[in-house]
C-alpha cells in the first residue's frame, strides 16, 4: 500500500532510537534553566579544558587564513602525524593515504557501515555497547548479532563465543576497547584471535590513552585489513573540536574517499591543525588529565558503592563506572529520570547500551572530585528514602 503523506519518513530513519543519555543530558539543562543544580554524570565529556597548545595552534591557523578545504582525507600534515603517533604507540605501518580525517569518528562509522553493509547483513557487537552501534548498523539495513560479556571476566569479548554467531551474512566484528559503558580493555590474545576468525574488524579506539590498568593494543598490531576509528575528542578534550580519523585497509581507501568527498568534502581546516598539535605537543597534558582519570575511577567506584549500588568489575579503561541497579529497578531508564528529578543527579540508563544494562546505570566520572562526593551523597539520599517507600 503506498503512503500518500509527502511527509512519511523513511523506514530506515525511524529505525533510527533516541540517544537516551542526550535526552537525560537535555532535560538536566531544563531544569537548570529553571533553576536547579545537577550533578551531570550522563555524557562522556571531559571536564578539562583543551590544552593551550591546540588552542592556541587552532587560533593561529584561522588567523593565518586556514579556512578552506583541506585534501578530502586531510591534511597530509595530520595524516602523516596520525601514520607515526601509530608506528611509535603500537609498532605499525601505515601509509598517510590509508588515514580518513572526518568531522568527529561518527562519520567515519557511517562510511565504514555504508561500504560494508547491504540489507540483511550482520555486525557481531559484544554487549552492553556503545549505544549508537545498532543505530549506525541498522540505518543502512544491517542487523546487530550481540555477544554477551560477563562481568566476571572484566565484560571481555570471548572468541569462541563470537565464532558462534559467524554466518554467511556476517560482514564484520566491532569492537570497542577501552569500552564504552564498562571500561572493559581487550588484551592481545583475545585481539589476536578475534582477527583468526576470518571476518574484518572494526575497531573503536576512541579511549586510546586512557587505559589505567594493563596495556591497550590496536587490532592493526594483529591484522593490516582492520577498520580503526579514533579521534580527539575523549584523549585531548576536544569534543566540541568535531575532529575523528579512520584508519582503512588500501583496499578500502578509494571507496571511502569518494564518500568523504561527496557527504562532507574535508573537516575544517584549523581543526585539521590544532590536532597535529595535540598528537606532536599535548602530552604533558595528556598525562595529567589520565592521571587524574584515575583518581577519579577509585573515587567513582567507592562512593557509588558507599551509596549501595554494586559496581561489579573495576573499570579498566575509558572513563565510565557501569553499575548493577537491580536492587532498585528493573527499568533503568526510568530509574535514571527518576534519579534526575529527585535527586538532580543526571546518569545515563543501562539499557541505552542495550538490553543487558537494562538493570544497570552508567556514570561518568569525566567530572570533578567534589561533583563527585556530591553526587553520591544525594544517590545515598536518594536510595535510601526510596527503600523506605
Amino acid at each position: 500500500m503506498t503512503n500518500n503523506d509527502p511527509f512519511a519518513f523513511t523506514q530506515r530513519s525511524q529505525l533510527v532510537e533516541p540517544f537516551l543519555a542526550m535526552e537525560v543530558l537535555e532535560r538536566a539543562q531544563e531544569l537548570e534553566r529553571a533553576g536547579a543544580q545537577i550533578c551531570h554524570m550522563e555524557v562522556g565529556e571531559p571536564d578539562f579544558p583543551t590544552p593551550r597548545v591546540v588552542v592556541d595552534a587552532g587560533i593561529d591557523a584561522i588567523r593565518s587564513g586556514e579556512t578552506r578545504y583541506t585534501h578530502s582525507l586531510g591534511m597530509p600534515e595530520l595524516r602523516e602525524a596520525i601514520a607515526r603517533f601509530y608506528k611509535e604507540r603500537y609498532g605499525v605501518t601505515i601509509d598517510a593515504n590509508q588515514v580518513l580525517v572526518t568531522m568527529g569518528s561518527s562519520p567515519a562509522f557511517l562510511f565504514v557501515f555504508g561500504a560494508l553493509l547491504e540489507a540483511g547483513d550482520e555486525v557481531i557487537v559484544g554487549t552492553p555497547h556503545y549505544s549508537c552501534y545498532p543505530n549506525f548498523i541498522r540505518y543502512y539495513g544491517g542487523n546487530i548479532v550481540t555477544v554477551p560479556t560477563d562481568p566476571a571476566a572484566g565484560y571481555c569479548l570471548d572468541p569462541a563465543e563470537v565464532k558462534k554467531k559467524i554466518s554467511p551474512r556476517t560482514k564484520a566484528i566491532l569492537i570497542n576497547s577501552p569500552a564504552n559503558p564498562t571500561g572493559a580493555v581487550l588484551d592481545a590474545h583475545t585481539q589476536k584471535a578475534l582477527t583468526e576468525l576470518g571476518v574484518p574488524i572494526i575497531s573503536d579506539e576512541i579511549y586510546h590513552g586512557l587505559t589505567y590498568d594493563g596495556e591497550e593494543h590496536s587490532i592493526l598490531e594483529y591484522s593490516e585489513d582492520a577498520f580503526v576509528l579514533n579521534g580527539f575528542s575523549k584523549r585531548y578534550a576536544m569534543t566540541g573540536w568535531r575532529l575523528g580519523y579512520l584508519i582503512m585497509p588500501r583496499k578500502a581507501i578509494r571507496t571511502l574517499q569518494s564518500l568523504q568527498q561527496n557527504f562532507l568534502i574535508s573537516a575544517n581546516a584549523f581543526v585539521q591543525r590544532a590536532g597535529i598539535a595535540a598528537l606532536e605537543k599535548a602530552g604533558p597534558a595528556l598525562k595529567r588529565m589520565k592521571d587524574t582519570y584515575d583518581r577519579r575511577r577509585h573515587l567513582m567506584v567507592e562512593v557509588v558503592r558507599e551509596a549501595g549500588l554494586e559496581v561489579q568489575v573495576m573499570p579498566r579503561g575509558a572513563f565510565y563506572v557501569f553499575a548493577d541497579a537491580s536492587k532498585y529497578t528493573d527499568d533503568s531508564l526510568a530509574f535514571t529520570f527518576e534519579i534526575l528529578e529527585k535527586a538532580h543527579i543526571g546518569v545515563s540508563p543501562g539499557v541505552d547500551y542495550g538490553e543487558a544494562g537494562r538493570q544497570a546505570i552508567r556514570f561518568s566520572y569525566a567530572a570533578g572530585e567534589e561533583t563527585i562526593y556530591e553526587m553520591g551523597r544525594r544517590l545515598r539520599k536518594f536510595l535510601q528514602a526510596r527503600a523506605q517507600i
